[in-house]
């Protein structure tokens, strides 16, 4: 058998349309159409330019229907981020990007209403300012006239979602990531919504990950010349999608989903929360087959792209392969930061910042474009061997192995920087997991592929269809020397 399937995967920087084909045996992909995110500011407030996205994904369908066409289409996004619909359906403002400045101080002030270890009791969900709970209750605080107009909520797959279909629907994975969901009973939380004023009816039935919510509309089907095809909800948050991609066999492991953001964890069957997660500030996340991925936000690549950005701008355009090969000619080890350090979340001059951050903190400091990526790829490596001890530490379990998949595992560096910190085999691909666990999970729901019937034969079927690499730890005294000096340097 062949089935055809389309999947839109965004990350914060950019799009991509890929198309699917499973032969019977494996998944082959191809990229029809690809295309840039790029927020936008206007009076001080960033917002995405959701109506633009919209006009990609359309332009993505037209040239899937030309390549051959397409059984079904799945969408997944970041999380947190949504858009606010009137009564008539009708978006109310573009929605607004999760780096904007409107949360500052909103999780001390939820505090106010909901004590913190009640909050997290009852959500499990890692404390960020990003998370779309702040995002409300700073509507509610500042623009309480916005939300008294809003009558649905749809988190930004949903939203496109609902575009392409006119059903509006919250899917599991995205909905977990909000801080507004129940994480042991899996549903939205009444009392988190009570206490903080967020109004309950602008939340939609959830629905699990691999539902077919619907069909293209009769409006959508006319304008791009297509025929009615099912649209899934796939698992819509990126991270979800990527966690089905892990190749792994065994039940218990540590995975890295790596790119703008790295998120590592393990994958349980029911959420931990208790005081140790809550110390720690683990977050409970909802996925496939309503498992829980128990893991940590960190910042990712972003630091890494963000300083691109910031060369680019001093006339210095370097690729990624460039950039890797400067770090490589220079010594490691010699000065680390926080990655997750409130100055480098905002946009900017990162090199900048890196730099003030080992002068202030009494380091080597980093001059170089080369020193630069490699005190990223070192931090970063650092911060995932602390990350996964305090997991380790919750879970009471020893892992061997840690995968990595997405765009991340393209630099070797910090790959092999991964294994020589945590001292563990690191496994990494597929590159493109976000996309395979999208495509695997529209296959999944189509209900007539037999070898795919749950997760473990999703993760099989990707496995086959992917190239796969191994790292040895290497030098790990000299590494794990590092690591205390790292702690001094973040803890100070």
């Amino acid at each position: 058998m062949s089935k055809r399937v389309l999947a839109f995967d965004f990350g914060a920087s950019s799009g991509r349309a890929m198309i699917g084909t499973y032969n019977g045996e494996i998944l082959e992909l191809e990229e029809i159409h690809r295309f840039s995110n790029d927020p936008v500011i206007v009076n001080g407030t960033m917002y995405w330019d959701t109506l633009r996205l919209f006009y990609e994904i359309k332009q993505g369908i037209i040239k899937a229907k030309l390549s051959g066409g397409f059984d079904s289409i799945g969408i997944d996004t970041w999380g947190v981020d949504f858009g606010l619909l009137d009564r008539e359906g009708k978006l109310l403002e573009n929605p607004i990007h999760y780096r904007d400045s409107r949360t500052q101080g909103m999780i001390e002030k939820s505090f106010e209403y909901l004590p913190k270890e009640r909050f997290y009791e009852t959500t499990g969900l890692q404390f960020m300012e990003l998370n779309t709970v702040f995002q409300l209750l700073a509507l509610k605080e500042n623009r309480p006239e916005v939300l008294e107009r809003a009558d649905k909520l749809l988190l930004t797959p949903d939203l496109f979602a609902y575009f392409l279909t006119g059903v509006k629907s919250t899917e599991y994975s995205i909905a977990s990531t909000t801080q507004l969901l129940d994480a042991k009973k899996r549903i939205w939380s009444q009392e988190v919504m009570e206490a903080l004023g967020i109004p309950e009816h602008i939340f939609t039935d959830i629905v699990p990950c691999g539902t077919v919510i619907g069909q293209l509309s009769d409006e959508i089907c006319e304008e791009l010349g297509v025929p009615k095809v099912d649209v899934v909800a796939v698992a819509s948050h990126d991270t979800q999608s990527a966690l089905i991609a892990v190749p792994a066999k065994e039940k218990d492991f540590i995975f890295l989903s790596s790119g703008t953001w790295s998120l590592l964890g393990t994958e349980l069957d029911t959420p931990v929360i208790d005081e140790n997660s809550e110390k720690y500030n683990i977050t409970n996340e909802g996925g496939c087959e309503y498992k829980t991925s128990f893991l940590k936000n960190i910042i990712g690549t972003w630091l890494i792209q963000e300083s691109r950005r910031q060369w680019i701008r001093e006339g210095q355009e370097y690729g990624f392969g460039e950039l890797e090969t400067m770090a490589k000619e220079v010594s490691a080890l010699q000065s680390f930061i926080d990655p997750d350090a409130p100055e480098f979340g905002p946009a900017g001059n990162i090199p900048r910042r890196i730099r003030e951050y080992c002068e202030k903190s009494g380091q080597a400091i980093p001059e170089t474009i080369g020193e630069i990526v490699c005190c990223i790829d070192q931090s970063l490596a650092l911060k995932y061997r602390m990350a996964l001890e305090e997991i380790e530490s919750c879970t009471g379990k020893h892992y061997n192995t840690i995968y990595i998949v997405g765009g991340g595992t393209q630099s070797k560096l910090l790959c092999q920087f991964t294994a020589n910190a945590c001292g563990r085999k690191v496994i990494t691909g597929p590159v493109e997991a976000t996309v395979l666990g999208n495509l695997v999970m529209q296959l999944y729901a189509a209900g007539d592929v037999p070898e795919i019937h749950d997760l473990q034969t999703a993760r099989d079927l990707i496995a086959r269809s992917s190239e796969i690499t191994e790292y040895e730890p290497q030098n790990v005294e000299t590494w794990a020397e590092a690591y205390e000096r790292f702690k001094k340097v973040i803890e100070a």
